[in-house]
């Protein structure tokens, strides 16, 4: 089982961010430009929690198509989902995932 507190290092090695929210204790935000995923710890150390969105405020902007466009939406906050942006949601996650992978 790996341990999550090298998991976590590896995943700050590999240049991503740490971040806490309130209403959501047991799990932690993994950030890198402007991205974020939540995990959590599980008997098989640190898993991915939905899919990782964009970081509006304290909060994570999920991808929702919205009158035929495609958005990062949290509430009545609204980010535009452009190729560039969707591109590097997909790095990051593919990146995350390889980290959490070689622990």
């Amino acid at each position: 089982m790996p341990d999550p507190a090298e998991q976590l290092q590896r995943i700050y090695l590999a240049g991503f961010q740490f971040e806490t929210f309130e209403r959501f204790p047991k799990a932690i935000g993994v950030v890198r430009d402007n991205i974020i995923a939540m995990l959590e710890a599980t008997p098989e150390g640190l898993k991915m929690v939905g899919t990782p969105g964009w970081h509006m405020g304290e909060a994570l902007g999920v991808l929702v198509e919205k009158e035929g466009r495609k958005v990062f939406q949290y509430k009545s906050e609204i980010v535009d989902a452009t190729a560039e942006r969707l591109e590097m949601v997909r790095r990051f996650r593919e990146e995350l995932e390889e980290v959490l992978k070689s622990s």
